[in-house]
């Protein structure tokens, strides 16, 4: 694999129940991130979590949870995220939003990768 250079990462710390607007949250995040021409937007529902009000959510069979933790993660240039984040202001009002800087890496012909040990 080869650089591509840095980029920032953000992420948003959700539950899968928090909506705007009749819709949820996370989707209302992506759609805009689509819509301001960022590089990618996707959503991971987890398994188990809890934030700020310490109560767990859990999928397990027995405590089924219907507001599951969900992160939504972007990936594009530090400028272009940075960019982002007035609209991001508007739709968070409560949850955690990340920031970080990331290698991209792109995925190359297996010939040029080296093996390992030489």
């Amino acid at each position: 694999m080869k650089s591509c250079g840095r980029a920032l990462r953000l992420t948003v710390y959700l539950g899968e129940r928090d909506t705007w607007h009749h819709r949820p949250r996370y989707a209302e995040i992506v759609r805009r991130a689509h819509r301001a021409g960022l590089a990618g937007a996707s959503v991971f529902r987890g398994v188990e979590g809890f934030g700020a009000s310490s109560v767990v959510h859990t999928g397990r069979l027995l405590s089924l949870s219907e507001d599951l933790p969900v992160a939504v993660v972007v990936v594009d240039a530090a400028e272009r995220v940075r960019a982002f984040l007035p609209q991001l202001d508007e739709l968070v009002d409560e949850g955690l939003v990340t920031l970080d800087e990331v290698e991209v890496l792109e995925p190359g012909d297996e010939a040029e990768t080296p093996e390992p040990g030489r």
